[in-house]
């Protein structure tokens, strides 16, 4: 697949870094396979931070999260747009909200469990509420 001739301009020149940033993209995209099966836990975020390190890392990898049926579509939204959906937003923070009542629930008279679970909760919607939205 080729890329635009923008990209060449953000790969980083470094090996280093670019090893630095793929490691990153990985730990990111791991984060967010997480995020899809922890509904606390949002996606977006660290599919936004995978795209930006390999964009910056390796041609290929970036390629390949473009391609990804599950992740792809939310990236390509975020570099046409720089933003993502209010349906998106909202399904994210409906599932977080779900959870976070769940939990509540589930960890009942263990009020660090509830606690650490509503500061997980809120520091994620913090991160979908500041992300740009459209339509």
């Amino acid at each position: 697949m080729s890329q635009p001739d923008s990209y060449s301009k953000r790969l980083h020149a470094s090996r280093v870094m670019r090893s630095l940033y793929w490691a990153g993209g990985v730990l990111a995209l791991m984060l967010a396979a997480l995020g899809v099966v922890l509904p606390g836990l949002p996606t977006t975020p660290f599919v936004l931070v995978a795209g930006a390190c390999f964009v910056r890392a390796s041609p290929r990898a970036h390629a390949w999260l473009l391609r990804n049926k599950t992740f792809g579509p939310l990236l390509a939204e975020w570099e046409r747009h720089h933003s993502v959906s209010r349906r998106v937003k909202r399904i994210a923070l409906t599932a977080m909200a779900l959870t976070a009542g769940f939990s509540l629930w589930f960890f009942n008279g263990q009020p660090l469990l509830q606690t650490l679970v509503l500061a997980g909760v809120a520091m994620g919607a913090i991160v979908v509420l500041r992300l740009p939205s459209r339509g």
